[in-house]
């Protein structure tokens, strides 16, 4: 799986729910940066959007994915079970030699 199929994975099996899929295009040291928090590890990361994210029945629009040499970075707008925009964003990702993602650092 090329990166960019890699970053339409990642939000595809976040939208379904899809935790063990989503698990496997992470790097157990996967480390992800938001503005309100940090989730140092994949299991923590995916123990939080199972059980204590907020709003859990959310898609993710993407608008763009743009390559360089270290990763990508994706746009798009999170929207809510109505299809109502609920926050603008920009995620980077870095990739490990395996292929996981490594980091994901998160702007909204």
């Amino acid at each position: 799986m090329d990166r960019d199929s890699r970053v339409r994975a990642y939000y595809r099996r976040l939208d379904d729910a899809a935790y063990a899929e989503l698990e496997s295009l992470l790097h157990p040291e996967f480390v992800q940066r938001r503005p309100d928090r940090t989730f140092d590890g994949r299991a923590a990361f995916l123990e939080f959007m199972r059980s204590e994210r907020p709003v859990t029945d959310t898609r993710h629009d993407i608008t763009t994915i743009c390559a360089s040499r270290g990763g990508r970075a994706a746009s798009g707008t999170l929207r809510d079970s109505d299809g109502n925009e609920l926050f603008a964003f920009i995620d980077v990702f870095k990739f490990g030699s395996d292929g996981r993602i490594t980091h994901l650092t998160t702007y909204v």
